[in-house]
C-alpha cells in the first residue's frame, strides 16, 4: 500500500518524536517511509487499516491479544536495521520506550491515523474513528493509542480516550499514551 505508506509519513515526518528519531533532514523521509512500510506490513498481518473511498485518510488498527508482537522498527530484526540505518540505536530506544509502557490486557491499538492535510478538519479522522469504535463497543474490546502531537492528543480525548502523563524521549519530546474503555450504551 504504498500511498497509505506515502500518507502516514506525511502526517508524522514533523512530529517532534520523529525528527528526535531521525535528526538528520536530508535523510528522514527515506529512512522514515521505509520504518513506516515495514510497520505497515506486519501491523496488516495482525489487524486492519480503515480509509476513507477517496484515499485521504487512513487509520491502522493492530489486534493485540496479549501474546507477541510482530516485528516493528525499533525490535532487532534484520530489515529493520537495515533501514533505521544510523539511527537504529535511537528506533531500539523509542521500541523499548514504548514497550515498556504497552498493557498488557487485550485491546485494538491505534498504530497510525493520518489524514491528508488539506483535508484536516473535516472529521474524516473523527469519522474513522467512530467506525471502528463501534465495534470495539459491541465486542467490549478496550482501545489504546500513543499521540505525538497535542492537537491530536486532543482529537482523541473528544473521542474517549483518556491520557496518561508523557512518555519523554531523550530530546524532551513527549508522547501521550491513552486509553479508552468501551462504551457501554443503555436501552
Amino acid at each position: 500500500m504504498p500511498w497509505a505508506t506515502d500518507l502516514i509519513v506525511r502526517a508524522f515526518e514533523a512530529t517532534a518524536p520523529v525528527v528526535w528519531l531521525i535528526p538528520t533532514r536530508s535523510r528522514r523521509r527515506d529512512i522514515l517511509t521505509g520504518a513506516i512500510s515495514v510497520s505497515l506490513h506486519a501491523a496488516l498481518e495482525r489487524g486492519e487499516a480503515l480509509c476513507t473511498p477517496d484515499r485521504d485518510a487512513i487509520a491502522v488498527w493492530l489486534h493485540h491479544t496479549g501474546d507477541a508482537w510482530p516485528a516493528l522498527p525499533g525490535r532487532p530484526d534484520s530489515s529493520t536495521r537495515e533501514i533505521t540505518a544510523e539511527f537504529a540505536d535511537r528506533f531500539r530506544e523509542l521500541a523499548t520506550l514504548l514497550a515498556t509502557h504497552h498493557p498488557a490486557e487485550p485491546h485494538h491499538h491505534l498504530l497510525f491515523m493520518a489524514v491528508e492535510p488539506n483535508r484536516r478538519g473535516e472529521g474524516l479522522g473523527s469519522a474513522l474513528l467512530r467506525a471502528h469504535h463501534a465495534r470495539l463497543d459491541a465486542d467490549g474490546i478496550p482501545a489504546y493509542l500513543v499521540s505525538p502531537h497535542p492537537s491530536a492528543r486532543d482529537l482523541y480525548a473528544r473521542h474517549g480516550y483518556v491520557a496518561d502523563r508523557p512518555l519523554l524521549l531523550p530530546d524532551g519530546a513527549p508522547f501521550w499514551p491513552m486509553w479508552r474503555s468501551p462504551s457501554r450504551k443503555e436501552n
